[in-house]
């Protein structure tokens, strides 16, 4: 499965091999010696999560600190979403940086997203089936979160903020400065 680098360390886009015929497609997902080959480390996923979203909903940004920090890897099995990952990692060059691509069932793309990063998306679409696997359990005590539109990081969230649905709780999370991690 090829890795597509982006600008920011460790932070890549896998873009499955799809094989086409008349009866529709077939295409790896996820396999554990493949992505240890591309990536040349080990991941456990442990958890498989799924939300359905309608268009404009904006979730994020989310992150779980150590000692359960969480690797995500990210996809959509219906509709598109632009997907988005902070740098919060105190020592990268990057830190505080964001990175957006976007995600689809069309171009079956997927968003690795390491310990150290917080996530978010906004959905492009009528309604987006969003599907993404941890390698750390979800625990309460260890989440934490960015606000999603924190000027000095300035996320292009690819659509009006101002008609984003957002929970509560997102949009109280604290700006960049204030944030409490352990990256």
């Amino acid at each position: 499965m090829p890795i597509l680098q982006t600008p920011i360390k460790d932070l890549v886009i896998f873009e499955p091999k799809v094989f086409h015929d008349d009866r529709g497609y077939f295409f790896e997902s996820y396999n554990k010696q493949s992505f240890e080959k591309e990536l040349g480390y080990s991941i456990n996923f442990v958890q498989d999560n799924q939300a359905r979203s309608v268009k404009n909903v904006l979730r994020g940004l989310h992150f779980q600190n150590h000692p359960q920090g969480q690797t995500k890897l990210i996809r959509v099995l219906e509709g598109t979403i632009w997907d988005v990952a902070v740098d919060l990692r105190k020592d990268s060059e990057t830190y505080g940086k964001w990175f957006g691509v976007e995600l689809s069932a069309e171009n079956k793309r997927q968003l690795l997203v390491p310990i150290g990063f917080a996530h978010g998306y906004a959905v492009l679409s009528d309604t987006a089936e969003v599907f993404y696997k941890c390698d750390a359990f979800y625990n309460k005590e260890l989440e934490g979160g960015l606000l999603y539109n924190d000027e000095t990081v300035n996320v292009d969230w690819k659509l009006n903020v101002k008609d984003a649905i957002i929970s509560e709780k997102d949009t109280m999370q604290p700006v960049l400065a204030d944030v409490k991690s352990n990256f």
